[in-house]
């Protein structure tokens, strides 16, 4: 929702959770900050009084406010989430705090390790560990961290494979918090099978742990270890609080319309179509000098994205900067499928970019001569909607829901088209890699990545595998590989 600051009323704002945004009369974002309670929060701003009597800083951000807009959450976790995404996306002037770039913590494993165990990790890297997270609450997530590796017997040690030196220093041995895989008093498969069983309660099926948790504090205070049965009740409120149902949704924390049916309908209302815009597909180019230049598509079903229908597109045909002819491309190559397959045309297409972006778009669709389809552009400056055979942009209220979903759809787009360009930037840089290791000419590069694929992949394997699997690879040369290609890795 948004309106402006002049006609500010409390009634229009609903009191619940979520996080507030403040613009300047330019547009620019000058203040993100969250409330369990927007109405009672947002109010505070807008009081005679706070404009008198506040901090001099305070008075200053009230004076700048033009236009405000806010976002309905589920719960306090995911409102904070959301504000510090947004604070690290527009870095307002007025925001001091959430300011250091710092993340909030994450759980990661590698499932490829012999004896896996869990860490904690502030930044999602292509490292092959497979996250969850993250978590506002790093005290908490800590606390529970620990009971889960205790409970599971999992391996505390540092050593990716725990020796019997490990085993010697190991407290957790001593007090029984381990299962000791260094010893062999458990085997692998034994080890993985209560890996699976944590990774139940990292996926919310945490119904059968709270039960045994209960159960131990009932015990404890029947028993009058009244402090024991604290500590099982704080372990059981930590896992709800972390891994609960109630608290799934915020780690995938994001800004939609309440109602995707609703804001369907208002775009066709706006676009004047005669029947609602669904499925909308939106595309979007991403690259750095026409270097690695890729396509990316989006779907979005009753205003919802549909994930399995998005694709990607490595340009081919163009080889310098021309984002008109990459979007070419992409529209050619994605309708002429549909049209030769004979498959359902989307009920809108949306272009990332103005008239240019537009323009290229319907001379694709016009040379494949496609049965007839809405198709828009939204520029992101001023939000506006191009719509072909009329003048002047669209520009819709910020309220507006056809222009949150629009907004929800280029985001979207935006977002995978770079993941995907990110994708190959960082293959890219790790081939290149290998050129540097000496003894390591074009023709063993090559081997190399078509036995493995990446260098990742090599990583992961030993001397003796990479030696075997490659023709023209030496033992000694694979020690050389491994030991640059890790060492690399650390830095």
């Amino acid at each position: 929702m948004a309106g402006e600051k002049k006609s500010f009323s409390p009634c229009e704002i609903p009191a619940k959770p979520g996080v507030y945004i403040y613009r300047d009369s330019f547009g620019s974002v000058i203040y993100v900050g969250k409330a369990v309670n927007l109405r009672k929060r947002m109010s505070q701003y807008f009081r005679p009084s706070s404009a008198r009597m506040a901090d001099p800083k305070l008075r200053s951000l009230i004076k700048s406010i033009d236009s405000w807009e806010f976002h309905v959450v589920k719960n306090e976790d995911e409102s904070l989430l959301l504000e510090s995404s947004l604070i690290k996306k527009y870095m307002p002037r007025y925001n001091v705090l959430l300011r250091d770039d710092k993340r909030f913590l994450m759980i990661k494993i590698n499932l490829n390790e012999k004896f896996p165990k869990l860490y904690l990790a502030r930044i999602r890297k292509d490292d092959g560990m497979k996250y969850f997270g993250p978590f506002p609450k790093g005290s908490i997530l800590r606390e529970t961290v620990a009971f889960l590796t205790r409970r599971f017997g999992l391996r505390s040690c540092k050593s990716v494979i725990p020796s019997e030196n490990d085993k010697k220093h190991c407290l957790a041995r001593i007090i029984k918090d381990c299962s000791c895989p260094c010893s062999g008093v458990i085997s692998p498969e034994d080890y993985r099978s209560r890996v699976e069983s944590m990774l139940d309660i990292l996926n919310g099926n945490v119904k059968d742990i709270l039960s045994e948790i209960k159960e131990e504090m009932l015990k404890s205070s029947s028993l009058k270890k009244f402090e024991a049965a604290a500590k099982w009740r704080d372990i059981a409120s930590g896992i709800e609080e972390v891994f609960g149902p109630r608290n799934r949704s915020f780690r995938y924390a994001s800004i939609k319309s309440e109602s995707g049916s609703e804001a369907v309908n208002d775009l066709q209302n706006v676009l004047k179509l005669s029947s609602p815009p669904d499925p909308i597909e939106g595309f979007d180019i991403s690259n750095i000098g026409g270097e690695l230049a890729v396509g990316g598509m989006v779907s979005f079903k009753n205003g919802r994205p549909d994930k399995k229908n998005y694709r990607r597109f490595r340009i081919k045909s163009v080889h310098q900067i021309d984002d008109f002819a990459m979007i070419k491309e992409v529209i050619r190559r994605r309708f002429s499928r549909l049209i030769d397959e004979k498959l359902p045309l989307p009920g809108l297409v949306m272009i990332d970019g103005g008239k240019g972006q537009l323009n290229a778009a319907l001379e694709a669709l016009c040379e494949l001569k496609s049965s007839p389809i809405p198709v828009i552009g939204l520029a992101k400056k001023n939000e506006e909607i191009f719509v072909p055979g009329i003048p002047e942009p669209i520009v819709l209220d910020r309220h507006r829901p056809a222009l949150k979903l629009l907004q929800s759809v280029r985001d979207e787009v935006h977002r995978f088209s770079i993941q995907y360009h990110r994708e190959l930037r960082l293959k890219r840089i790790q081939e290149s890699l290998l050129d540097e290791i000496p003894g390591i000419g074009p023709e063993r590069k090559r081997a190399l990545l078509v036995e493995f694929g990446s260098v990742s992949e090599i990583r992961k394997t030993s001397p003796e595998e990479l030696a075997s699997r490659v023709s023209g690879i030496s033992l000694s040369l694979a020690l050389k590989i491994l030991s640059y290609v890790n060492k690399i890795s650390k830095k």
